[in-house]
């Protein structure tokens, strides 16, 4: 079955561009021109991956992500003609899984959604025992069965990235990991030194699972390394 896309763009000429490459390339797609369109489109049918361009008329593209983020993990690829780092920094901190500035190769396009496909699979193949065990330090719990991370009973909201890293640390408690080790396993793609991808996911991160963001607790800096889970006594 033929991966499903749900496309945001409101240049048609964009949009019919990328439809018909994608269709080439074994995806099928449908299209929504504005934000709104988007949300029902998003909400009456199941789709497997999101284009999503920022700058859309009525809902625009980072409100409807937020949306999106508070009640799927969806893979969400950003396509837009905002290039500046403090956008691609709201973009993947919004909860998007990776950001492309137009223009862009069609050529390229396939070949970050097939990395994003195939990431989002890996990931939602059955898990082994340990994979599927609750994990717990101190206040903090993560369920990864049903996909919950909670603090002192409250449940938290995490996107993907977030979740993954969350995880990865959670099952490694006494390792220090590099951002490029992180990147490695969470993006599962080489990595170039991009350094804005994991401070973003992590500050992010921080600010939704520590009890003061500036002295971070639970996620410690390594200096000269990366990160590693904190240490509690009790």
């Amino acid at each position: 079955m033929s991966p499903r896309i749900l496309l945001i763009e409101d240049d048609q000429s964009i949009a019919e561009m990328v439809k018909e490459h994608l269709k080439k390339d074994g995806f099928s797609l449908l299209h929504a021109a504005n934000g709104e369109k988007a949300l029902q489109l998003f909400t009456a049918e199941a789709f497997d991956l999101i284009l999503l361009d920022l700058m859309l008329s009525g809902l625009d593209g980072l409100e409807f992500l937020k949306k999106v983020r508070e009640k799927s993990f969806i893979p969400v690829l950003i396509v837009s003609a905002k290039d500046s780092e403090i956008d691609k920094a709201l973009g993947l901190g919004f909860g998007a899984d990776d950001y492309l500035t137009k223009p862009y190769s069609l050529i390229e396009l396939s070949a970050r959604i097939k990395a994003a496909l195939r990431r989002a699979n890996q990931y939602s193949q059955t898990a082994s025992s340990a994979e599927l065990a609750i994990f717990k330090i101190h206040q903090l719990i993560l369920d990864s069965e049903n996909i919950r991370v909670s603090k002192n009973g409250i449940e938290i909201k995490l996107t993907s990235k977030e979740l993954h890293i969350l995880k990865l640390m959670m099952m490694n408690p006494k390792k220090a990991f590099s951002k490029e080790q992180i990147y490695r396993a969470v993006w599962n793609d080489n990595y170039f030194g991009d350094e804005n991808a994991i401070n973003v996911h992590i500050s992010r991160l921080r600010e939704k699972i520590e009890d003061d963001p500036s002295s971070p607790q639970y996620i410690k800096t390594v200096w000269g390394i990366g990160y590693k889970l904190g240490e509690f006594q009790g």
